[in-house]
């Protein structure tokens, strides 16, 4: 059977031809529904060679990853997602059949969380593959937050770290891939590492649980930049200090005997790695018992402190080492 190419069936019978099977409309026009709620928006923007390199990424993953990496911002101030748009800049070096990997892992992700409605066009690109996303969602109206205040706790959804050194990891056997060597016993090894860079996973009930929990944090942040990163955004919105536990950062199973081998910092790779597609809550300290019943795999890693404080890394020694952060 003869391979389909965008020659031959054109930008318009392209799209359609994703659409087919997929659950969602092409070409529909944009979804303005009555919502209680207010409406937030989170886009995103996926450059091959920079975020992503194709000679090890499976494209159905980059396809989840893309829709998550957009989904995590909207969790993070608990909105319950409601529409996504993709644009695809599709090189040469792309047949049909490639971006159809693509687009299955979209779909995918787009019905594991829940998006009413899915828009999607295609452009050309002289520089190689890119994603932009675009995902809205509803916040309730009636939501309770919290005032931030010192000794409040920030906690985390999970470990950090991990899709930095499963991204190095998958640079280190970059040459085995070109040569068409798949090194599956390294991979193998440190499977949780490089899925957690190739295909993070997002709870679905975290807005929903939240509110039916009572908690009300005051505020959330989506971790895809470093733990820095996240932490100084806190400091500048909160207007507060913000203190960090070295010893109290979670990491997955192997990553500092991994982050041994590969001469990286595990606690470096946890603040200024990046990818990690983490949620960050400031949770009042009263509403601690009932935040840890109902998220019970979330981390304490550190709490505001006073505006003075900055914000800083504690060691385990108690230096504090204020952050920084390039962001990416």
């Amino acid at each position: 059977m003869d391979k389909k190419t965008f020659a031959e069936l054109g930008r318009i019978a392209a799209i359609s031809e994703l659409f087919e099977g997929s659950g969602y409309k092409p070409f529909g026009e944009p979804l303005f529904a009555e919502v209680n709620g207010y409406a937030t928006t989170s886009t995103k923007v996926l450059l091959e060679g920079i975020d992503f390199d194709l000679v090890y990424f499976p494209l159905k993953h980059l396809g989840y990853k893309s829709v998550i990496e957009a989904t995590g911002d909207l969790y993070a101030v608990l909105s319950k997602p409601q529409t996504l748009s993709v644009v695809l800049g599709v090189s040469a070096k792309l047949d049909f059949e490639q971006v159809k990997e693509i687009w299955s892992g979209i779909v995918l992700a787009a019905k594991e969380h829940g998006y009413k409605d899915v828009s999607l066009d295609l452009q050309p690109s002289k520089n190689g593959l890119c994603i932009s996303v675009s995902a809205t969602g509803v916040e309730p109206s009636d939501m309770k937050r919290s005032k931030a205040q010192s000794k409040d706790l920030i906690c985390v959804s999970g470990s950090l770290g991990a899709a930095y050194l499963g991204q190095r990891i998958l640079e280190a056997e970059k040459a085995n891939f070109d040569r068409g060597q798949l090194a599956q016993d390294k991979l193998e090894k440190n499977k949780m590492l490089v899925s957690a860079y190739l295909k993070p996973e997002l709870d679905t009930d975290v807005q929903a649980r939240i509110i039916s929990s009572g908690v009300a944090p005051s505020f959330g942040y989506f971790v895809n930049r470093g733990l820095a990163d996240a932490v100084l955004r806190l400091q500048r919105d909160s207007g507060m200090g913000a203190k960090v536990y070295a010893d109290k950062i979670p990491f997955e199973g192997n990553s500092i005997s991994v982050a041994k081998e590969l001469d990286v910092d595990p606690v470096s790779a946890a603040m200024n790695g990046g990818d990690d597609c983490r949620l960050l809550f400031v949770i009042p300290i009263l509403q601690l018992e009932a935040f840890r019943k109902e998220f019970p795999t979330f981390d304490i890693i550190g709490h505001l402190a006073l505006p003075e404080a900055g914000a800083s890394l504690v060691t385990p020694d108690g230096l504090e080492l204020s952050l920084s952060a390039q962001g990416w």
